[in-house]
């Protein structure tokens, strides 16, 4: 009966391949990346009106000691330094 299943709601097996309506891991607030990873913070950056796009900046580990107890402002000039930045878009429904 899957397969019949399937052939009528197309849309079902995206729904069970990607399990996009599930936020993973469980129970943790994704918006508090400091509490996961270490020298990690949480930006938004406005794209257009009504949508905003939730960024983590993770510095690397050769900084972690100078990232240690710095706030927003000290992240967002590490940002515009001579190091290289790298960009990595992930989510699912349930966490983007």
């Amino acid at each position: 009966s899957v397969p019949f299943l399937i052939r009528l709601f197309p849309v079902l097996l995206t729904k069970f391949v990607f399990l996009n309506f599930l936020a993973f891991p469980f129970f943790v607030d994704l918006r508090r990346p400091e509490l996961l990873l270490n020298n990690t913070i949480s930006l938004y950056l406005p794209t257009e009106p009504g949508v905003t796009v939730g960024i983590w900046h993770t510095v690397p580990g050769s900084r972690g000691a100078e990232a240690q107890g710095k706030d927003h402002r000290w992240y967002e000039e590490a940002l515009g330094d001579a190091h290289p930045v790298i960009i990595y878009l992930h989510g699912n429904g349930g966490t983007r």
